[in-house]
């Protein structure tokens, strides 16, 4: 994702009516799959448990909507994905990594 326009920051409603503000850090099609990683706009960067929330985007009467990742595998398997594409530098800042930076 460019960051050449800022950051993009979306507001989600759970099932229950309860809304949160994500920060969007990527977005990957994995296997033909579209999925979205978020954290927490209110994130505090001191918190080493940062929370990463990954969301699969699905089509619903030609509409997009994110859905959670039900089954435990997939989950850990994009989880994972998107977690090799960020690394952490020596400041303790995490950037992203384009797939050819290996």
């Amino acid at each position: 994702m460019s960051n050449d326009y800022g950051n993009d920051f979306v507001t989600i409603t759970d099932d229950d009516g309860n809304e949160y503000e994500l920060e969007h850090l990527d977005t990957a099609d994995i296997d033909g799959e579209l999925y979205m990683a978020f954290v927490p706009a209110d994130l505090d960067e001191d918190d080493e448990d940062f929370g990463l929330i990954v969301l699969k985007v699905s089509i619903q009467d030609e509409e997009e909507i994110f859905v959670t990742i039900e089954d435990d595998n997939e989950l850990d398997y994009v989880y994972e994905f998107f977690l090799q594409r960020f690394s952490e530098d020596d400041d303790g800042d995490y950037q992203y990594l384009d797939e050819d930076d290996d």
